[in-house]
């Protein structure tokens, strides 16, 4: 069939083939950001971010390579000369409008890689935010246990002043001192729980 015609069928033949195969790079770059998007969401790893720069290096390699082409139809549309007669010009436009088909695909692509990253980001935010919290808690409940311990620290001689810690020459002085610390940190659980913090 493509013997039949002049060259510049023959050009329309090779640019409707090279759009088509744009099309199978689309659906290949479809299927990858549909992967993406469930492990994203059931169990996002740390290979994930990786993968996402990896699909919006090649969105952005596509894209520049298709709109070159689409430049290209475009002028040979236009074109004025006898080199492109006007039965070519009309299969001509049909690829010109597959390619505006292939680049807003590309653009939404493009969008969705960058709220794919957005998401991943989100969540390792919200990671880091509940190993935050966990931390605070911690050292939250330490805090009076350590300003408890410091008092307990000062080492001053109780028979020097009846004011100077009597409890150290208490039997039971060390026991009660972890007893009470112990109390402090249950305390501060029983109220970390009951507003919701953990």
């Amino acid at each position: 069939r493509i013997r039949k015609h002049s060259t510049d069928y023959l050009m329309y033949a090779l640019v409707d083939t090279v759009v088509d195969y744009y099309f199978n790079i689309i659906e290949h770059i479809a299927d990858d950001i549909e992967r993406l998007e469930d492990e994203l969401l059931n169990d996002p790893e740390d290979h994930l971010l990786e993968q996402i720069h990896k699909i919006r290096r090649e969105i952005i390699f596509f894209r520049k390579s298709v709109w070159p082409l689409r430049d290209a139809i475009n002028t040979a549309i236009r074109d004025e000369s006898q080199f492109i007669n006007d039965n070519t010009k009309i299969y001509l436009r049909d690829v010109y409008d597959h390619m505006i088909q292939v680049i807003d695909n590309i653009e939404n692509y493009r969008d969705m890689i960058l709220g794919l990253h957005d998401m991943y980001m989100s969540h390792v935010s919200n990671k880091m935010n509940e190993v935050m919290k966990v931390l605070t808690i911690i050292a939250t409940i330490f805090i009076p246990l350590t300003f408890v311990a410091g008092i307990y620290g000062m080492n001053f001689d109780p028979g020097a002043s009846p004011y100077n810690m009597p409890e150290l020459s208490w039997y039971w002085g060390y026991p009660a001192s972890l007893g009470i610390m112990g109390v402090l940190a249950i305390i501060m659980i029983f109220f970390f729980k009951r507003k919701g913090w953990f």
